[in-house]
Order: structure tokens, then C-alpha cells, then sequence
């Protein structure tokens, strides 16, 4: 299916309109807004979804394949960085933790 410049603009400017009008009506609206009590508690667990959801993929299959052995050395840095965070609350702790595991794994093997 080839798309003329017009419909490729067209569709630009749809996404644009949508992606801004959602977040400017929370600007907007925001403080009138009031969220029932069960959905502003289940809202506090998205980021970390978000980035359980885009970290355990590249951990666990780096290569697009399931790597479960000693060469995917994105999986102990992944799991170090977890422990730590998980141990310490300290996220920049984590995150430097997890890249020197990392490092070491990918200097060692």
C-alpha cells in the first residue's frame, strides 16, 4: 500500500492531535479531575510495569532468542540491579550495581 505525502501528513497530524490533546487536557483539567481512591493506588504501580515490560525482554532474550545461559550477560546484571534495589531502595545504587555486574561478566567470560 503506498501512501501519497498528503496522506502521510494527514496521519502525522492526526497522531499529533490525539498524543497532545490527551496529555493537554490533563493540563487543562487536571485540577478538576478526581480519580476514585482504588484507581489513583492500582496507578502507583504503572512505571514500574512499564519498566519490568521493557527490561525482562531485552534480559532474558537479548538476542531475540531465550538466552538462559553464562554468555547473556544482561541477565546478572539484571537480576544484581533487581536484588539491590529491591535491598537498598536506592535506585542509582541499582543502576551503577547492575552495569559493574554486568561489566564484570562480559569482562570475565
Amino acid at each position: 500500500m503506498n501512501l501519497t505525502t498528503q496522506q502521510l501528513l494527514l496521519a502525522i497530524a492526526g497522531m499529533l492531535a490525539v498524543t497532545y490533546g490527551i496529555r493537554l487536557s490533563f493540563l487543562v483539567f487536571g485540577h478538576r479531575l478526581a480519580f476514585p481512591h482504588w484507581l489513583e493506588r492500582s496507578l502507583r504501580y504503572v512505571p514500574a510495569a512499564v519498566l519490568t515490560a521493557l527490561i525482562v525482554p531485552m534480559a532474558l532474550a537479548p538476542q531475540g532468542d531465550i538466552a538462559l545461559n553464562l554468555s547473556n550477560a544482561y541477565l546478572p546484571g539484571t537480576v544484581a540491579a533487581g536484588v539491590l534495589a529491591f535491598y537498598t531502595r536506592q535506585t542509582l545504587l541499582a543502576i551503577i550495581g547492575g552495569f559493574v555486574v554486568y561489566g564484570l561478566w562480559r569482562w570475565l567470560l
